[in-house]
């Protein structure tokens, strides 16, 4: 394969489907980037409750996966199902639309937030379903490319395919920060000059014009590995179903062949069977294929002890499969309960700061945010361009850095940035307290540039490039192919458990601030008394002690990729 073919770029369908979710994260991100304001200034919560509403709602989204994803990956059709969670997504981000509208027509909030719960929840079921739906269609799409142009692996083979994963994946998380980019800085400004009703109907008509270009793309998908272009229902039996079919099938054989005998089959037949399932799709096989032909298409044996010749994919080989990731996902909670700040806390920091360009444009808060995926758009090229060129001379490997290194990095680049942030807030509460005896003293601006949060929002960015992208990666290797969307949903599961832990550690913090005896509530709605510097100190104690423990727990996992290196050099 010469190197043109290796460098190859991405097919028409992962390109059309990295634009859909690019749309799909310019709609969230016009809600969700701003939705704290929302709650504060028109529904009229409190700063600490209106950031555990967010945080709340920002979990029980990214939850829902690990509840849909294993439906969808045995019983759903993939192309249905975001079908089928967009328009839930869409109708709940047309009740938003009308939640804004009722508030403002009427003077009392309580229909308004009757429906704004109602409305949220509808676009977390919507939300919930669709994004690993969406992302493992991707994946579906990237290996029908890779199988078409990479038949039988060599070395040098095997390295090309691996790059093209994650030049996937980055380009994957370049079209979500592009989406999130025009969502956080154009929803912003409309939602602060216009008002909330454009600013909640424009994310609803993107929904939908999304819908009308994922279906328009209906020519071009792969709907499942081996099923050709046409639209299908899935037909394809589950893996436990194929697993059973095939034991069926040898016991049977075994049946004719030895009379008095009843065996299941030799320990090359289950090594057969397990790399079929663990190595190739299992919708390659026609829905009728007998399980001679099923034995036919595995080429390389590996040995394997009892408890791994029991059908895969079932209940317990999945609660086998979390537990196995469950330290190294723990570890990264606390990259997500940080990752919550930009749309809460900080954003409350930039409403008290000096905001002013010119005479008369402010900038609207949440627009900071826009650094974040800003700094990722302008540096993930370099990142693919110049940093992984040099880590594979470095290590002289086919990979550069490795998908936990990279997490790593990631992880201590998020603890300097929150750091900064503590410091940059004691010296805003500084500034506060020194003009509070002049006689224009502003209680809402501080005279302290909202320019001085950059830095904070910049090395989150960056360390989403390191640690989002490798998360992405990670959870996408360690699973077997058919159960891909579980893989998904373990990742984004990071966030949505992260969400929780945030709202849970804002509520005690909060108690327990409160109770002390000077009964300074590190949240108050005066920011001039709240004490969101401790808040970030603390953040910053438990991710460290996080870091250090994923540090040690990198030295002895090992991936599935190992494991299964380890299995074909040992001796048959």
């Amino acid at each position: 394969m010469d190197m043109e073919q290796k460098t190859r770029g991405l097919g028409k369908s992962c390109a059309l489907l990295i634009v859909i979710a690019g749309m799909e994260r310019y709609a969230f991100k016009g809600v969700a980037s701003n939705l704290v304001t929302y709650l504060t200034d028109v529904v009229k919560m409190s700063n600490s409750r209106a950031a555990k509403t967010v945080n709340t709602w920002a979990g029980f989204t990214s939850m829902l996966p690990l509840f849909s994803a294993p439906l969808a990956d045995a019983y759903w059709d993939r192309f249905f199902t975001i079908l089928a969670s967009s328009s839930v997504y869409f109708v709940g981000l047309v009740g938003l639309t009308w939640t804004a509208f009722a508030g403002s027509r009427s003077a009392t909030k309580t229909i308004s937030t009757y429906f704004l719960y109602s409305s949220l929840c509808l676009v977390s079921i919507g939300l919930g379903v669709l994004n690993p739906s969406l992302q493992a269609f991707g994946a579906d799409q990237l290996d029908h490319d890779l199988d078409k142009e990479f038949e039988l692996l060599s070395g040098d083979q095997k390295d090309a395919k691996a790059t093209r994963k994650t030049q996937f994946f980055q380009w994957w998380y370049f079209g979500v920060c592009a989406g999130s980019l025009m969502g956080v800085t154009v929803m912003a400004y409309i939602q602060d000059t216009f008002g909330w009703v454009l600013g909640f109907a424009i994310p609803g008509i993107a929904m939908f014009l999304l819908i009308l270009l994922f279906l328009s793309g209906c020519g071009i998908y792969v709907y499942g590995a081996g099923t050709g272009t046409g639209l299908k229902t899935k037909t394809t039996p589950t893996p436990f179903e194929k697993i059973l079919k095939f034991i069926k099938g040898r016991v049977v054989k075994k049946k004719k062949k030895q009379r008095s005998t009843y065996t299941l089959a030799d320990e090359e037949d289950l090594d057969d069977m397990e790399l079929e399932l663990q190595e190739r799709p299992l919708c390659e096989c026609d829905d009728d294929a007998e399980p001679e032909d099923i034995e036919k298409a595995s080429t390389t044996p590996q040995k394997m002890d009892d408890e791994s010749s029991k059908p895969s994919f079932s209940g317990t080989d999945t609660i086998k499969l979390v537990l196995r990731l469950l330290p190294i996902w723990t570890m990264l909670l606390m990259f997500a309960v940080i990752f919550q700040l930009p749309a809460t806390f900080f954003t409350k920091q930039g409403m008290t700061m000096k905001r002013n360009i010119g005479p008369s444009f402010k900038i609207p808060p949440a627009t900071l945010q826009s650094t974040i995926t800003l700094s990722i758009i302008l540096l993930m090229p370099l990142y693919e361009k110049i940093l992984i060129p040099v880590t594979k001379r470095i290590k002289n490997n086919g990979q550069g850095i490795s998908v936990m290194e990279r997490m790593g990095v990631g992880m201590f680049l998020s603890i300097i940035a929150i750091v900064i942030a503590a410091l940059v807030e004691r010296k805003r509460l500084d500034i506060s307290q020194k003009v509070k005896t002049l006689p224009d003293y502003d209680p809402e601006t501080v005279p302290f540039s909202i320019f001085w949060l950059l830095p904070q929002y910049i090395l989150l960015g960056i360390s989403d490039i390191f640690t989002v992208v490798g998360m992405q990666e990670f959870f996408y290797s360690e699973v077997p192919v058919r159960m891909r969307t579980m893989g998904f949903a373990l990742y984004t599961s990071v966030f949505g458990v992260g969400s929780f832990v945030s709202a849970g550690l804002i509520s005690v913090v909060e108690a327990y601030s409160t109770s002390t005896g000077e009964g300074q509530n590190w949240f108050a709605d005066d920011m001039s008394e709240a004490r969101l510097d401790k808040y970030y100190w603390l953040l910053a104690l438990t991710s460290t002690i996080s870091f250090v423990v994923y540090i040690v727990l990198c030295k002895y996992f090992k991936s599935s990729s190992d494991q299964g290196s380890e299995e074909e050099k040992a001796p048959k």
